[in-house]
């Protein structure tokens, strides 16, 4: 059924706008009419796709659709638990939907059910909201019979996702924060300030610039480049941070800046603990919800996060094929800790190999949390000494002249 957004006013004049099902936009205007409503605007809405959710919202706006996922997950766990039909839940969740798009999205999920539509391909049309992972957790659900359940365990795997993801955030803002006030502050010193001290320091006779100390002369080469071609430079950087997110593109250069990123001295550290727990924790909740080990490691795929270990994650997926274990291509990866390959072994012999990549998840969680801390700990004072550096020099650049100039008085 199609899905209506209307705008227009009630009986006492005041604006109201909302989404309605109707089969036509006759059929609408009759619904809004029963209501008592002037409608001023009525458009047929298209149902979200992977384009309009994921290509053009602003990070910020997708880490609050998938906390809006987050919580109308749990929602649905517990209203399906308390043995409320599917198609009901769904329209208690459109009803306190808090974006009209995420309204859309559930309007339609609801109207695909109610058709008969499995709930699990319901909600693949919507990838920008449920990624493969969500789909296959839920039609793994379905199929076995423990919906609710799997749903609570799908909730509770994408909080602690956007845990460790919302940890890393909070360690790489405050040196982001600082590198771009340094440079911003550099820039005003550089372009406007400096230009105007110097330019009183070379008036008058005998005080040309070649007549400045080398440190002047330094600053002055520099703010005059940055005075004149400004432009040129916020150009080169704009078409330089461009070409670099479209070279990211091709699969060779983004396994080599994934790779130039694990070697990184600290932040490496960080980024494989990362994808490590991100690995262990989503290939547990999938063979927890019963979804076949290459079915699933086909979807952890896609979740790491690096190019570098999602090869790996290949190769565990042909050896499979081949009749091998998991533990064997981890431990000769080279990309993965030792230890991993070493529990996932002892998890596959023991037959406990979900619980056993629990823990060790559960393990690099809390090692995300103390390398985030040590990151921010060593970044900062880097930071704060490199732009002292450069402030400093800038200062000694300006006083030297003047002292000088100081110091010819006092002989004269």
């Amino acid at each position: 059924m199609p899905v209506f957004q209307y705008t227009g006013y009630d009986p006492a004049g005041k604006a109201r706008n909302g989404i309605l099902d109707a089969d036509s936009a006759k059929e609408a205007r009759i619904q809004l009419r029963a209501m008592r409503l002037h409608v001023t605007e009525l458009t047929a809405v298209e149902t979200l796709t992977a384009s309009t959710a994921r290509r053009y919202l602003p990070k910020f706006l997708q880490s609050r659709q998938r906390q809006q996922v987050i919580m109308l997950t749990r929602q649905l766990a517990t209203m399906l638990r308390s043995g409320i039909p599917l198609a009901s839940c769904i329209t208690a969740l459109v009803d306190q939907a808090e974006t009209p798009d995420l309204e859309v999205v559930l309007r339609d999920v609801r109207e695909k059910v109610t058709q008969g539509v499995p709930f699990g391909d319901a909600l693949a049309a919507h990838p920008g909201y449920f990624d493969d992972l969500y789909v296959n957790m839920v039609k793994a659900g379905e199929a076995s019979g423990n919906l609710d359940e799997v749903l609570s365990r799908l909730a509770e795997f994408t909080h602690k996702q956007e845990r460790v993801r919302s940890k890393i955030k909070a360690a790489l803002a405050y040196p982001m924060v600082m590198v771009v006030f340094g440079v911003v502050v550099v820039i005003v010193l550089m372009t406007f300030v400096v230009p105007r001290i110097l330019t009183v320091l070379t008036k008058g006779p005998g005080r040309g610039v070649t007549d400045l100390p080398a440190p002047t002369r330094i600053l002055v080469a520099t703010s005059d480049f940055m005075s004149t071609y400004w432009l040129f430079v916020i150009g080169a950087l704009v078409a330089g941070l461009v070409m670099f997110r479209l070279a990211l593109r091709s699969d060779d250069f983004r396994y080599r800046w994934d790779a130039f990123l694990l070697r990184m001295p600290v932040l490496g550290d960080l980024m494989r603990k990362s994808c490590v727990s991100r690995f262990c924790v989503t290939f547990a909740t999938l063979l927890r919800s019963g979804i076949p080990a290459l079915q699933a490691l086909t979807i952890v795929k896609g979740i790491v996060g690096n190019k570098v270990m999602e090869r790996v994650v290949d190769e565990v997926h042909d050896k499979i094929i081949e009749g091998a274990d998991i533990s064997g291509p981890i431990k000769k990866s080279g990309v993965f800790p030792p230890v991993v390959g070493y529990m996932i072994a002892v998890g596959e012999q023991a037959g406990t190999l979900e619980e056993m990549l629990t823990r060790v998840a559960e393990s690099y969680d809390e090692e995300v949390e103390l390398s985030s801390q040590k990151v921010t700990s060593l970044i900062e004072p880097v930071l704060i000494i490199s732009l002292s550096v450069v402030v400093g020099f800038i200062v000694i650049a300006v006083l030297l002249p003047i002292m000088e100039i100081g110091q010819r008085a006092g002989r004269r």
